[in-house]
């Protein structure tokens, strides 16, 4: 057994990392300034979108982009059950309604002809997850918007640096993405709003930061303009440049470090291709990139004679850390007592919220560490 622990994920943080960090620090100039505008330029090179906007988290893209849009009472969001909470939450507290979409039994990701059949007059927002690092079908889904004249917002947290038919993720239409620790790259916490509308762009750079008519860092003035007035109320989001250079820097090796996490999931796969009580995600037949962002997994739970939750607590004992993305989010117990929802809904996610796991996945993990992993599993099992 390992003699320490092994985190399923472990940010890549460099010792030039936290120097960049620190001569932010040294500079005098900490909040959102001209590092915060290189890594929105930055991110605009990388991924090819026309327009982005750094914040202090994707959920607060999310507040942001929802207050743009002037959703509220009445109107429906479209998104799968499989993904993290924020999303959903956001929606209710914006008083709209949150209609949930069954996902691949599995990909774990929805597909068009799902979502059309949610889709009524009050539906305001479409929004569909790139689950683990996989990218969706975007040709799809985006007639679909178009043919129903529904805004399509790309959740994208799993996917930076990920393509759909040579196209990286990002780069068309409307999408969020993450920067938490686990993510691909991190600012500690962050998240980048990507867009091809000019007018959504604006909006949403300013009510990032209190409605105001300018950014916080203008680039023109080198700091506020001081004739800056509240164009309508706001938020407080902005992203400080201390994170902001931290993501540049983390931005900058990307494709390298996912180029690990790749090679981690080719090895995980056979490595643990004969361990039968486990069932790997599938990949979607079209054209598309991984960016490996999770390595999930189901547990067979009749073959293996524990549960997933069994499992996670066997691997623990053996100093193996492990994740759950995602826990279904309609049957927690908010949306189940307040909300009325019901298991039988959604039997593809359901049937995966009960067995998913993410195995340990992050680009300083060594071969060594992946033996580790897959020689503890062989053991639960083999008890």
């Amino acid at each position: 057994m390992r003699a320490d622990f092994l985190p399923f994920s472990k940010p890549s943080i460099t010792e030039e990392d936290i120097q960049a960090v620190g001569d932010v620090l040294r500079s005098g100039w900490i909040t959102t300034g001209p590092k915060c505008a290189q890594l929105e330029a930055d991110f605009k090179q990388y991924t090819g979108c026309a327009d982005a906007v750094s914040m202090t988290s994707e959920t607060s893209v999310m507040h942001a982009l929802f207050r743009a849009l002037n959703i509220g009472p009445g109107d429906e969001i479209i998104t799968p059950s499989m993904t993290w909470v924020s999303l959903p939450n956001t929606a209710l507290l914006f008083g709209a309604k949150v209609v949930f979409v069954d996902v691949d039994k599995d990909t774990l990701m929805v597909n068009a002809k799902e979502i059309e059949s949610r889709i009524t007059p009050r539906t305001k927002m479409i929004v569909p997850v790139h689950f683990a690092g996989a990218a969706l079908e975007l040709g799809a889904l985006r007639a679909l918007a178009e043919k129903h004249h529904v805004l399509l917002v790309e959740d994208a947290a799993h996917a930076l640096g990920s393509e759909w038919n040579g196209e990286k993720i990002g780069a068309k239409g409307t999408s969020m993405f993450s920067f938490h620790p686990i993510k691909n790259i991190t600012t500690g916490e962050g998240g980048m709003f990507a867009t091809d509308n000019p007018e959504l762009g604006n909006r949403v750079r300013s009510l990032k930061f209190h409605g105001l008519g300018v950014d916080a860092y203008d680039r023109q003035t080198h700091g506020r303009a001081p004739q800056a007035q509240v164009v309508e109320p706001g938020y407080k989001f902005n992203l400080p440049d201390m994170q902001a250079v931290l993501g540049i820097r983390q931005l900058a090796r990307v494709d390298a470090m996912n180029e690990k996490r790749r090679q981690l999931a080719l090895r995980y796969h056979e490595k643990l291709a004969a361990v039968e009580e486990l069932i790997p995600l599938k990949e979607p037949a079209y054209k598309f990139k991984h960016s490996w962002h999770l390595f999930v997994v189901r547990v067979d739970s009749d073959k293996a004679g524990i549960s997933r939750d069994e499992f996670m607590a066997e691997l623990k004992k053996r100093n193996i850390g492990t994740g759950l993305h995602f826990r279904c989010t309609h049957l927690q117990k908010y949306y189940r007592e307040a909300l009325g929802h019901r298991a039988g809904s959604l039997p593809n996610t359901e049937w995966n919220s009960d067995r998913i796991v993410s195995l340990p996945l992050f680009p300083d993990m060594t071969e060594r560490d992946q033996d580790d992993v897959v020689g503890a599993i062989q053991e639960v099992f083999r008890k």
